[in-house]
């Protein structure tokens, strides 16, 4: 009688392949890369083009306080719907612990300029220092044609 011995325990190779779980998370790195910046404008509007337009980094800041018109007249803080007689006590709480009290404004194009008006008399009224007025850049197809 003799007891024979499993040899095969000793050919398992243990080592985990991460090759595609690397693959996986890089992938989903550049999905959130590319998603991220689109998460900030909450409200849809589409903004005018100026060609003399300064890029304001401040206002892709999560902190940054961003009020829009929309085309129908309503307006956003942030990616609430208040009354526009509202937007000068609300964004004042908003400030009250900031050093600089910067406020930026996304107007619609087509928006009736009345109502964009009242928001800017609004946001003046709550002591805003400064406010920017965000546009969108021309395209190249754009300045070709002027």
């Amino acid at each position: 009688m003799s007891i024979t011995k499993r040899e095969e325990g000793k050919k398992v190779n243990s080592n985990i392949n991460v090759t595609p779980m690397v693959d996986v998370m890089l992938v989903l790195l550049i999905i959130f890369m590319v998603i991220t910046p689109m998460l900030n404008n909450k409200v849809n509007v589409e903004l005018p083009v100026a060609s003399a337009a300064v890029m304001m980094d401040n206002a892709n800041k999560e902190d940054a306080v961003m009020v829009a018109v929309t085309r129908d007249g309503k307006t956003f803080l942030g990616a609430n719907q208040v009354n526009v007689d509202d937007i000068g006590s609300k964004i004042s709480a908003l400030l009250e612990n900031k050093t600089d009290k910067e406020v930026y404004l996304r107007a619609d194009v087509r928006a009736n300029y009345g109502k964009v008006m009242d928001a800017i008399d609004q946001i003046r009224a709550a002591g805003v220092s400064e406010l920017g007025i965000i546009t969108d850049k021309p395209d190249e197809d754009q300045t070709v044609k002027k």
